[in-house]
């Protein structure tokens, strides 16, 4: 069972934010910890603007979002960790191999992909992002439950 999951992105101002609030919404009824942070996190910033812009043109607020670092304390505090590509898992499996169990990619059962960084990237960049995001999030909601 998983009752606390975290997404991991880099600066945990894109993709992960995103992520996060998808997960929280598909999960409302659920009294669930859901967080997100980066392997290199802007601490304090709010998510882009152009994330933040994406998510609400999907009905997602995530305008109060604040990027924090992925560190040992709060990924080990986690049942899921989820990352957004094969660098964040590799980060994280490197510092911290106690944690390899539990570190799983968005995409996992789409090929193990990737979803891409869209940071400084057009509008469409996030909405690719979104859409990757959105059909890993689809995928882990049956394990999940």
């Amino acid at each position: 069972m998983f009752n606390r999951i975290i997404v991991v992105c880099t600066g945990n101002i894109c993709r992960s934010p995103i992520a996060e609030g998808l997960l929280k919404a598909r999960l409302q009824d659920r009294k669930l910890d859901i967080c997100s942070a980066g392997t290199g996190a802007l601490v304090g910033y709010p998510a882009d603007p152009l994330a933040i812009e994406v998510a609400a043109d999907h009905g997602l607020d995530i305008s109060a979002h604040r990027a924090q670092q992925a560190t040992l304390p709060l990924l080990s505090a986690m049942d899921l960790v989820l990352t957004l590509d094969q660098g964040h898992s590799d980060w994280i499996n490197a510092r911290y191999p106690q944690l390899r169990g539990r570190v799983h990619k968005i995409l996992k059962w789409r090929e193990d992909a990737d979803v891409a960084d869209p940071y400084r990237q057009p509008k469409a960049a996030f909405e690719q992002a979104w859409d990757g995001i959105e059909a890993g999030i689809a995928d882990w909601m049956q394990k999940i439950g």
